[in-house]
């Protein structure tokens, strides 16, 4: 995309302070809009952490029409995220793009060894944080008729992670929540879709390294080495398919999941109403005969 598609918005992006978040809240100034980034740590010990230290080294470079914003909430609170939203809306006066990236990788290891309570976390963070998050920005949007929900997922919804369980459960969990709820903004005028953003060198993959083999399985840890080394998908280009998913340039395009790097999602504007009657870019089960076996299905 070319320009400015942004212009003018107002975005909240949670887990903005690091990583995936950062990038996507720097492309959404570049952009043209206005960010409200939220981060959940406020160690003052760890810098890249701090959502307003993140937020006042953004802010050069802006134009006067132009703020950044950081707050600090934990997404899977419900006091937290009345309040991140009454204080973005205090702010700014509306919210037009909501981007759930917060996550959080959780305990790694066989499901009968790992810690419980940390397991549950992960889902609350991950998927309850996620829902919390879009439930409170849904009223507004749907008053003002337009709105655009960026949801984070990744490779654990499309396929198993033996010893990542409870990150891989949140997030196909989260694909088909945003499945459902496009169903539900139907008419609307307020879209949703899942962002995979394909394998990233970010704090997650030092944690996969730092857990090793045995709690992650040879295979996993290996393909990790490898993108170590390689440098993985790069963070730029998930970004820009959420400039994409936030802007006008996606309208008619709501509940799906679409990669980063697989789709050729620059195109999918052209075919947005095939798109809206196919199941392309979903998840489904898929049937004996769907791979040419007659032998299971009635």
């Amino acid at each position: 995309m070319t320009g400015q598609p942004l212009l003018g918005s107002i975005a909240l992006v949670t887990g903005g302070s690091r990583g995936l978040g950062l990038e996507i809240a720097r492309q959404y100034l570049a952009a043209g809009a206005s960010v409200a980034l939220c981060a959940r740590t406020t160690d003052p010990t760890d810098a890249a952490d701090k959502a307003e230290t993140v937020a006042a080294e953004l802010r050069s470079g802006l134009t006067e029409r132009q703020e950044v914003i950081g707050l600090t909430a934990d997404v899977a609170q419900q006091e937290d995220v009345a309040r991140l939203h009454a204080e973005v809306l205090r702010h700014f006066g509306r919210i037009d793009v909501l981007v759930n990236n917060a996550a959080v990788q959780g305990p790694m290891g066989p499901i009968e060894s790992i810690d419980w309570h940390a397991w549950v976390r992960t889902v609350e963070i991950n998927l309850m944080g996620s829902v919390l998050m879009t439930r409170a920005v849904l009223p507004a949007m749907k008053m003002q008729g337009r709105g655009r929900i960026v949801q984070l997922s990744g490779g654990g919804a499309t396929s198993p992670m033996p010893g990542i369980s409870a990150y891989a459960v949140s997030k196909a969990a989260i694909v088909r929540f945003v499945e459902t709820l496009a169903r539900e903004l139907e008419g609307t005028g307020v879209e949703i879709n899942a962002l995979a953003p394909g394998a990233l060198n970010t704090r997650m993959l030092d944690e996969v390294l730092a857990a090793g083999p045995e709690k992650v399985g040879q295979a996993y840890f290996a393909r990790a080495i490898q993108q170590k080394d390689t440098g993985g998908a790069g963070l730029q280009e998930a970004a820009e398919l959420a400039v994409f998913l936030g802007s006008e340039a996606s309208r008619g395009i709501s509940g799906r999941l679409i990669s980063a790097v697989w789709d050729n999602w620059r195109n999918l504007p052209e075919h947005a109403a095939t798109l809206a009657d196919s199941d392309v870019y979903t998840l489904r089960r898929i049937t004996g005969k769907d791979r040419g076996l007659d032998w299971g299905d009635r």
